[in-house]
């Protein structure tokens, strides 16, 4: 077994640090862009007399990085060469490329070129691309590709609702035939909640039962609604633990859309949900093993600086063992990830349910839990210097915090794994060394 990453990806990674240098951080120090990261950051992100929402500043600075990223050819690295990146099948911009780069600008601590709050990175990440490149008519690929890389087309994903999360499947949101003008189309009733950049998109795509029982996987469709369809409205943003919000609570009355809204197969929706959620859980694990090793490091440092009664903070064993601990697991955790996205590679994502979900759940419910007992274990290595805002740590709390309920639960992740461990629904571990 050979450990050593491809040159042409530590090559990139030096390429990244010189442009994020040169074009990144003179654009965070300057206009007093710094009050976004440092200890005003919430306050600076956050328009509290506009419903909590981004300050619209804040968002312009996050556009402006990631076009300075784009022009200098980083932004897409992971989408196929056909859509300008630079995934060519060869591993370049895959699974383990982009793994080993969000753990790595994650492990560099908070800044403009990473900031994961709102899933902001001068390295991208497409999902919906590959929702619309694997499950688009003709007619959505060429319309809706286009302007989405050119910032134009910007969509919430409506799965989530007000008494429905994990059981999608039990989605109170119904679809039902009707004719408008001569045109066939549906009628869509029901409510989303958690419709994250409902603020600023351009189409929502809706999960709503057409066919079949609750609890069927079957029966459900995905619609891509443009925002403004009459009907369509934001009944409140709500406010979290890391604040600004951009997460919607929406209601549907009465929303009609044509039948050429309808994405991927009909009766078949939850395929579509699903044929992101690898490759963004093993990019989420990644992002929070990085983060999680900033609190690692920035304590250890602090433990050998800091000097109470003349002594080291280092040279007490109660500071030691919790981080020696936490150091073991991320390198454990390191390379099941890196494993775990090099097999990614080597097949096509619908295989990867079928033949290694489980290693992709260990990953992202492992990653986000560790992150946050690092980040908690900072904060105490800290003292009150970690309790302040002034150090990331609280940030990085609150905010990784968040992970260990999106992109599937934690529970849902261990159910997940327990489902290859014991044979649940035909699952089975292969078996293999």
């Amino acid at each position: 077994m050979n450990f050593s990453l491809p040159a042409p990806l530590l090559q990139f990674i030096d390429e990244l640090d010189e442009f994020i240098d040169r074009e990144i951080k003179p654009l965070q120090a300057q206009d007093d862009n710094e009050r976004f990261f440092d200890h005003r950051r919430e306050h600076a992100r956050t328009d509290w007399d506009n419903g909590g929402l981004p300050r619209q500043e804040w968002e312009d600075l996050l556009v402006e990085a990631k076009n300075r990223a784009d022009k200098a050819g980083f932004f897409r690295l992971n989408l196929p060469v056909e859509y300008g990146g630079q995934n060519d099948g060869s591993g370049r911009g895959g699974n383990l490329w982009m793994s080993v780069i969000r753990e790595y600008l994650a492990s560099k601590g908070l800044g403009l070129f990473n900031d994961l709050q709102n899933e902001h990175s001068v390295v991208g990440n497409f999902p919906d691309i590959v929702m619309l490149r694997d499950f688009g008519s003709p007619q959505q690929k060429e319309e809706f590709i286009k302007l989405r890389l050119e910032g134009k087309f910007r969509t919430t994903f409506g799965l989530t609702e007000p008494n429905h999360g994990s059981d999608a499947t039990h989605m109170e949101t119904k679809a039902v035939p009707e004719t408008r003008n001569g045109v066939k189309g549906w009628r869509i009733d029901g409510a989303k909640k958690w419709q994250t950049g409902m603020h600023h998109c351009t189409h929502c795509i809706l999960f709503a039962r057409t066919s079949g029982k609750d609890g069927s996987a079957r029966g459900i469709t995905a619609f891509i609604v443009p925002r403004h369809t009459p009907g369509l409205d934001v009944v409140s943003y709500e406010w979290t633990l890391n604040m600004p919000t951009d997460h919607a609570t929406v209601s549907i009355n009465n929303v009609w859309v044509p039948e050429s809204t309808i994405l991927g197969d009909p009766t078949n929706g939850l395929a579509v949900a699903q044929a992101f959620v690898h490759e963004n859980r093993i990019r989420q694990a990644a992002s929070s093993l990085g983060a999680a090793l900033f609190c690692i490091r920035e304590s250890v440092a602090y433990a050998n600086a800091r000097q109470p009664f003349g002594t080291p903070l280092s040279h007490n064993q109660g500071i030691q063992f919790p981080l020696v601990e936490l150091a073991t697991q991320a390198e454990a955790l390191r390379q099941l990830i890196r494993k775990t996205a090099t097999e990614m590679d080597g097949m096509h994502h619908t295989e990867v349910e079928k033949r290694i979900s489980d290693k992709v759940s260990m990953c992202n419910y492992w990653g986000n839990r560790l992150c946050c007992e690092a980040a908690d274990l900072a904060i105490q290595t800290h003292g009150g210097n970690g309790y302040s805002r002034h150090r990331p740590f609280e940030h990085i709390w609150r905010h990784h915090r968040r992970y260990r309920i999106t992109e599937g639960s934690e529970q849902i992740q261990m159910r997940k794994v327990a489902a290859y461990l014991f044979g649940f629904g035909g699952r089975k571990q292969e078996g293999k060394l």
